[in-house]
């Protein structure tokens, strides 16, 4: 459980950006937070906290689950595993398909990185309608492994992307709600 201190300081961090990337979206700038070493240390410490001693491996989601998932394998001692837009990786890979609101996309990883039986962490900046982080946890689980945890640093009520997440009988964690 993040302390309240934790949330003031990333709610006096964060931006907020009226209208962006389309009119009606209210997008949440967390470029600051780099800005401010101590303050980042301290969201790695609450993330890792989350996670010590239940995960075998951390999962980061392009491009932005990179940010934080990559430190939080590291403080873990644990291996950090890509999970990358179609066509990044070099082949072998394995993929998983999944819709977006207009077409669909297709995530992947490079196989044999994964390992069956793992327990793992999906790790992601922000929790929105969870169809990203849904295909994510499909990868994992078509290599052998389950999904232990899903973190974010960001999760957003009313778009029922936790709802989605349920499936997979994961702890999910978020430090801010909106």
């Amino acid at each position: 459980m993040p302390s309240q201190e934790l949330i003031s300081r990333l709610e006096e961090t964060i931006e907020n950006i009226p209208d962006f990337p389309i009119p009606g979206i209210q997008f949440k700038d967390i470029s600051p937070i780099f800005l401010d070493p101590k303050l980042y240390e301290d969201v790695i410490a609450d993330l890792v906290a989350f996670s010590k001693g239940k995960v075998d491996a951390v999962c980061g989601i392009e491009s932005r689950g990179y940010l934080f998932g990559i430190a939080i394998a590291v403080a873990l001692e644990v291996p950090f595993v890509l999970i990358r837009k179609s066509g990044k990786l070099p082949p072998p890979v394995i993929s998983e398909k999944y819709d977006l609101e207009y077409g669909n996309a297709v995530i992947e990883t490079r196989e044999g990185q994964i390992k069956p039986g793992q327990r793992v962490l999906i790790h992601d900046d922000l929790l929105a309608t969870g169809g990203t982080t849904e295909a994510a946890a499909k990868l994992i689980e078509k290599q052998g492994a389950t999904v232990a945890q899903f973190s974010f640093l960001i999760g957003l009520k009313g778009l029922n992307g936790e709802e989605k997440l349920k499936k997979f009988n994961a702890e999910v964690y978020h430090i801010l709600e909106y």
